[in-house]
């Protein structure tokens, strides 16, 4: 490990808040006077497929203490995902089948992998836990809390007093956030803002079971494509991290310019110098906006997929976007027949979500069929859903996804 005012600084670089403000710096020598290292805590919960970039805000955190010599613990948060986390909703989320569960969880490991040494870390899944659980120590965990201090919880503050229902389900879940602290033994657990009385609560058992009590450690939220709300799974303005290269390049080409240097300072893993540079050369209009956010989407695209795939998703929307073309390399799709059912087929190879989308955007006249004449490309909006091709047809759908259809006997 490196010495503690080397660690200190390195660990403290973009934390919004720690709590107690000491805290840090006494687990560092705690952890230096026994010789081990700290235990460091991140739960999710896989209420969707895709974890994003405003997880990957706290995964880089993670990985500097990992390159530490720390022992990070991811905890999996497939039981508490049936309750669904209450911060920062104005109303109760829908709950989730295990079977919907279970299959988002399927590749967290894999997208974690994008950021953390998976030889280093371990992961629980709260399940292993709390389906062991009796209704006694439900209760016991329970009476620790009075009613009064959840509701000093914001959003349950905000939906009590504009008579919004709250489930009684949705005040345990700060509860089992905290019992998850207390099965591992946490010194430290990292979260988002939003997090903060959620890993409070955490603090708390420990110290009400006498055990030594984890720090808190919040890092900034980063607001989504739509430049408002935080990113999330539940507004649908996220980026995946494990979207395909083309899709996060593109993407965060898309942030409104204001989010740059959050996103820089961040996301990308610039050193501290060059952040300052873009930064002071982004006030004083020395680089362009769109200049600006090119490196800041390769920059990201390439911590995620390499340098190689990096440069063809930025050739990609060059061509797609700048120079109005047709890339290069887009997905392919052999067919049988002469006649496609677009709605029938995107949805089967999974190209858009459903059917009623797929109506919907040839209706918008936003799905078309591309032909090069000479220099030009011609788009011709799709009147029908179905079409007819000879021997291969380009599609764009959107402004940004392109597909390329090939009749089989001539592919």
């Amino acid at each position: 490990m490196k010495n503690l005012e080397k660690q200190l600084k390195i660990l403290s670089e973009n934390v919004e808040e720690i709590v107690p403000v000491s805290g840090l710096k006494e687990k560092l020598l705690l952890a230096q006077k026994e010789k081990r290292p700290l235990i460091v805590k991140f739960g999710a919960d896989p209420t969707a497929p895709d974890l994003h970039l405003g997880h990957m805000v706290i995964l880089k955190k993670l990985k500097e203490f990992q390159e530490l010599g720390h022992q990070v613990i991811i905890i999996i948060g497939d039981f508490t995902a049936k309750v669904g986390d209450p911060s920062g909703r104005k109303k109760t989320r829908p709950q989730l089948s295990e079977k919907e569960i279970k299959k988002n969880a399927q590749t967290y490991l894999k997208q974690l992998g994008k950021i953390l040494n998976l030889k280093k870390i371990k992961v629980f899944f709260n399940s292993q836990w709390f389906n062991k659980m009796k209704l006694k120590e439900v209760i016991e965990i329970a009476s620790l809390f009075s009613v009064a201090q959840i509701l000093e919880r914001e959003d349950f503050k905000e939906r009590y007093k504009n008579k919004i229902e709250i489930k009684l389900h949705e005040f345990l879940y700060p509860l089992m956030q905290g019992y998850d602290s207390l099965k591992i033994k946490s010194d430290i657990e990292i979260g988002g803002t939003d997090q903060k009385f959620n890993m409070l609560v955490g603090r708390f058992l420990q110290q009400a079971k006498k055990m030594p009590s984890q720090i808190i450690m919040t890092m900034p939220l980063i607001e989504g494509l739509d430049g408002k709300k935080k990113m999330s799974k539940s507004y649908g303005n996220y980026i995946g991290i494990y979207e395909n290269p083309e899709e996060i390049y593109g993407k965060i080409m898309k942030i409104p310019d204001r989010l740059m240097i959050k996103y820089l300072k961040l996301l990308s893993d610039f050193s501290k110098k060059e952040i300052e540079n873009f930064e002071k050369n982004f006030k004083r209009g020395i680089i362009h906006p769109k200049d600006l956010k090119a490196k800041i989407a390769f920059n990201i695209t390439k911590q995620l997929y390499g340098k190689k795939l990096a440069k063809k998703a930025e050739n990609y929307f060059t061509i797609a976007f700048q120079k109005k073309g047709i890339p290069k390399q887009i997905p392919e799709i052999k067919i049988f027949s002469k006649k496609i059912n677009l709605p029938e087929i995107l949805t089967k190879k999974k190209i858009l979500s459903s059917k009623s989308e797929v109506k919907r955007l040839i209706n918008q006249k936003a799905i078309k069929v591309l032909e090069k004449s000479g220099s030009k490309i011609i788009e011709t909006p799709v009147e029908t859903f179905q079409i007819s091709i000879k021997k291969m047809a380009i599609l764009k759908i959107g402004k940004k996804r392109f597909l390329k259809f090939i009749l089989k006997n001539f592919s």
